[in-house]
């Protein structure tokens, strides 16, 4: 696998990491990848607020990876509740399958273990994203069976194209395999 060099994202990356996020989840572009949540969500994946919140606050880093032109992949690790927090997770849907998601998750999982001295890493995604879970399972995570309420109303994450939408914690205690 090659190197990745890893940068915290600035203000400035807003537009470009909002472009990427949304091709890697939403709309026909997200579709040449396998982390589309093109059935199940419209509309916006990433809100440019939500995102420049996350860049400016304390105990948070959006790390990016670049390619040729401009961010490629990016992930938003977080100190919660004692705990690290991992999303807003997105590869470039024609770079998918080649390491990167790999070498972004294990960097963000650096961070939370030895810069900020946390336990763990704990997520929420969509507990119909069977592919998506087994991905994160076979990187040592496990689904907690604690389930949380998709925010339908606020179009900030996306119009539902279903009724059933929910989020599943998954959670990585360091120490645990792999």
């Amino acid at each position: 696998m090659p190197a990745h060099p890893f940068r915290v994202a600035t203000i400035a990356d807003i537009p470009a990491l909002v472009a990427l996020v949304t091709s890697a989840y939403r709309g026909e572009s997200s579709r040449s990848g396998w982390t589309t949540e093109a059935d199940l969500l419209d509309g916006a994946r990433i809100d440019p607020d939500v995102l420049r919140a996350d860049i400016e606050r304390a105990d948070s880093r959006v790390v990016v990876i670049d390619g040729a032109s401009g961010p490629s992949a990016c992930a938003h690790v977080a100190i919660d509740d004692g705990y690290g927090y991992f999303g807003m997770f997105a590869v470039d849907p024609t770079l998918q399958g080649r390491g990167t998601g790999d070498a972004l998750l294990a960097e963000c999982e650096r961070i939370a273990r030895e810069d900020w001295q946390l336990p763990g890493l704990r997520m929420t995604v969509i507990d119909v994203r069977d592919a998506l879970i087994a991905w994160y399972v076979r990187r040592g995570y496990r689904r907690t069976g604690v389930l949380k309420p998709f925010p339908y109303g606020d179009t900030r994450f996306g119009i539902p194209r279903r009724d059933d939408l929910r989020f599943e914690v998954l959670e990585k205690t360091f120490g645990d395999t792999p």
